[in-house]
């Protein structure tokens, strides 16, 4: 393609929710900002597409209960095979281990923060997880955070909430719970950083794998397509993202099973990787570390997963795949 072609229109497959198209505008918007400028090659559209996929749908029941974080993605990714959309945005977090046949992540922009973040009634800024009174009712739809906090305040009543970011704030309003736990990243792209009382410190509240990052999916032979999104890949958060990727590929949890993995690229130039899973009463906890060279990152989180599920971590897999199935 020359840049006296017409321009590539290219339709970009989102969810229709407040967050989804905060990112899918991000990405469109960075990806004109870098080929639309004159003289500096292909100049293309972009067309965001709204999908409702089914986790969309299903609000009444937990994801765990469901299908987990699939049910978010898989209608995005049926219409990409279809050829319906060209490209997709998602939260990585969302994305199951393994990407369908036909399909690849080409790009991960760079991350943005990674912590979980405490949200309370207006004006109480100074709430602290830790210290929240027995019977505090706790608004979560993560099995994590309800495992992690309840490790932390054992006293907290964990209510299961599902929504949007500003439905699960407005759960508050509502007096349907007294606070909520949501991502840090989310709240600050819907610019509601004010409205966070605490952010969660990693080691005390592991994150998710690949929470705050975004993954661009495409078709994986849309070579031209790929090129276009080269200059938008972040390489110190592929880096962190495959390690990541790698510990949650090994243990197939998704939102099934309470579990976390963060990694980090540190000074040293080595990947540090946590993981761990932990029981959603808080207790057993399996917890490991790991690093290495970046060239190992994927390996690296696959061998963490390997070494919680030789300290005893299959126990709870095994045990919500059993439930999962019936």
């Amino acid at each position: 393609m020359t840049a006296k072609q017409s321009p590539r229109v290219l339709r970009l497959g989102t969810r229709a929710s407040a967050l989804a198209l905060w990112q899918a505008n991000f990405i469109r918007d960075a990806l004109l900002a870098r080929w639309n400028r004159a003289g500096e090659g292909p100049r293309i559209e972009v067309e965001l597409v709204e999908i409702v996929t089914e986790g969309d749908k299903i609000l009444d029941r937990p994801l765990n209960q469901v299908g987990g974080k699939g049910l978010f993605v898989n209608g995005i990714e049926d219409q990409l095979l279809a050829e319906q959309v060209d490209l997709a945005v998602h939260s990585m977090k969302d994305l199951p281990g393994h990407v369908p046949e036909g399909l690849a992540i080409v790009c991960t922009p760079e991350r943005a923060d990674a912590r979980d973040a405490l949200v309370g009634p207006a004006g109480a800024a100074d709430l602290r997880l830790a210290s929240l009174p027995a019977g505090t009712r706790l608004g979560t739809s993560s099995l994590r955070r309800a495992a992690l906090a309840k490790r932390l305040n054992p006293g907290l009543e964990i209510v299961s909430i599902r929504g949007n970011v500003p439905t699960r704030i407005g759960k508050i309003a509502e007096r349907s719970v007294d606070v909520v736990l949501l991502a840090a990243a989310g709240l600050e792209r819907l610019g509601l950083a004010e409205q966070i009382a605490e952010y969660l410190d990693p080691e005390q509240f592991c994150p998710a794998a690949c929470q705050g990052i975004l993954a661009i999916e495409t078709r994986s032979d849309d070579a031209e397509l790929i090129e276009l999104l080269a200059p938008l890949e972040h390489g110190p958060t592929a880096i962190v993202a495959a390690a990541e990727r790698g510990f949650l590929r090994r243990l197939e949890g998704g939102c099934q099973v309470p579990m976390a993995c963060y990694a980090t690229l540190a000074g040293d130039q080595r990947v540090h990787v946590r993981g761990l899973v932990v029981d959603p009463e808080g207790e057993p906890l399996f917890d490991a570390r790991t690093s290495g060279p970046p060239s190992a990152a994927a390996e690296l989180g696959r061998e963490l997963a390997e070494t919680l599920l030789g300290l005893g971590a299959s126990g709870i897999i095994e045990r919500f795949a059993t439930r999962a199935a019936r």
